[in-house]
């Protein structure tokens, strides 16, 4: 909830900062950019001093970033807070999916994964809504404060719930690799999240990427000669892993976009309100909600590949369908849009995080877990960023003074475009892949 919460009130903050909207794409990477960073040494920590003591300690992480949210008063200050925010989401992370990775069978998999991300959806319905609601009825700051108490909850409902497992061999902590990539994906998502809006200058900005870029290839370097390395690059000769982390990386650029597009283009675009904002933009995750009951079936009759391909290629009409949205457009008529486009958003998404493992062994469920995770927070980090920077040319080569409605439809072309290629690398799965997943015979024609 709380990621998404915070989309519908973009404008506002940006207000009360005295900041450009666009500027705002800096908190929402800044979030995305450490749990990239710190998923990988949370499944290490989960590991070696149990899920219970990591659980509980990342909650209150997520909570102190909370406060520190609601009472920051520039944008840096409230970037910092949500990067702390960032470390107490990544901490949660390994806890929930790698109890179910390593208690499931493979053939119910799929289902079991439902089972832990349909709680989570009511996530996504709640926080636009009461996100806008908040900031039209109340302040942005409550928002964040609301955090107090859900968290306080969540430390009881953890001490009672979850057991305090660890590993049995816990290798070496990869220190020099985890230095390394923290630098990498930090350095090159804020250099591009910075560049273009003045918030820092354009040689600073390109120092940043450069820098990046020099880690992440120096951490490669480092992972192909270290005998335990924090993510194994070696877990990508597994095709359908490589499959889910590229070809789910690049489909999450596209749809990483909405959250942020979307919110901006119905208040500042069609003059909507934050509340009347928020409850449109939940009819995605509503339709989403919905999907993820009946993803299981679809997977067992039509298979992996098929579906990730037909459902892919709806989930990017769907994203187009938004460009064609004006001031003019029945409000009905976007709420069905984005419903159905959630659904097939949803059963994408599924389908991607379940073919990812659909060959990885146990003992590599961690290092797999990791790795995905991490393409996946970065992946929708860029779709913030790729997005920022399309509406920003949108709205310099169209000569407008401030953000209007006409801004919006290229920004959505472009991320659409990026969605679109990942159909090319999920053309090179094979007709069986994920069969035992699925619950398919291997025998089947496909």
């Amino acid at each position: 909830m709380d990621s998404t919460v915070i989309s519908t009130s973009l404008p506002a903050l940006a207000l009360d900062m005295n900041v450009d909207p666009i500027s705002l794409k800096l908190a929402l990477t800044s979030y995305l950019v450490s749990l990239a960073v710190f998923i990988p040494i949370s499944g290490w920590m989960a590991d070696r001093f149990g899920s219970l003591t990591i659980f509980r300690s990342a909650i209150c992480v997520f909570m102190l970033g909370s406060i520190l949210c609601g009472v920051s008063s520039t944008l840096p200050q409230f970037v910092a807070a949500r990067f702390l925010q960032g470390i107490g989401g990544a901490m949660m992370v390994p806890v929930g999916r790698l109890v179910i990775l390593r208690s499931v069978e493979k053939v119910n998999l799929v289902k079991a994964l439902s089972y832990l991300t349909i709680p989570a959806l009511f996530g996504p319905v709640l926080g636009p809504p009461l996100g806008g609601f908040i900031t039209t009825y109340f302040h942005w700051r409550w928002i964040f404060f609301i955090n107090i108490p859900i968290s306080i909850l969540g430390l009881y409902l953890a001490t009672r719930f979850i057991p305090d497992l660890k590993a049995e061999q816990v290798a070496p902590l990869d220190l020099k690799g985890f230095l390394l990539s923290a630098l990498g994906c930090s350095l090159l998502m804020m250099g591009l999240a910075t560049a273009g809006r003045h918030l820092v200058s354009g040689e600073v900005a390109l120092t940043c990427v450069l820098a990046g870029l020099v880690f992440l290839a120096a951490y490669v370097w480092h992972a192909r000669r270290a005998s335990a390395p924090l993510i194994d690059l070696a877990l990508l000769k597994i095709p359908t892993l490589r499959a889910g982390v590229f070809g789910g990386s690049f489909y999450r650029v596209g749809i990483g976009a909405i959250p942020f597009l979307l919110p901006l283009m119905l208040q500042l675009g069609f003059g909507y309100t934050p509340f009347h904002s928020g409850m449109l933009t939940c009819a995605s995750a509503a339709g989403a909600m919905f999907m993820k009951t009946i993803a299981a079936r679809f997977l067992r009759r039509y298979g992996f590949r098929r579906v990730l391909l037909v459902n892919g290629a709806l989930g990017v009409l769907g994203l187009w369908a938004i460009a064609t949205f004006t001031p003019q457009t029945p409000y009905l008529l976007m709420v069905v849009i984005l419903l159905i486009g959630g659904c097939f958003r949803s059963l994408q998404f599924t389908s991607l995080n379940a073919i990812s493992y659909a060959d990885v062994d146990k003992l590599r469920l961690s290092q797999a877990t990791s790795m995905a995770s991490v393409a996946q927070q970065l992946s929708i980090g860029m779709g913030v960023v790729l997005a920022g920077f399309a509406l920003q040319m949108s709205n310099e080569i169209q000569g407008h003074a401030t953000l209007v409605a006409q801004d919006f439809w290229p920004a959505f072309l472009v991320v659409g475009a990026v969605a679109a290629c990942a159909l090319l690398m999920l053309r090179q799965l094979p007709h069986d892949a994920g069969a035992e997943m699925a619950g398919r015979d291997d025998n089947r024609p496909a």
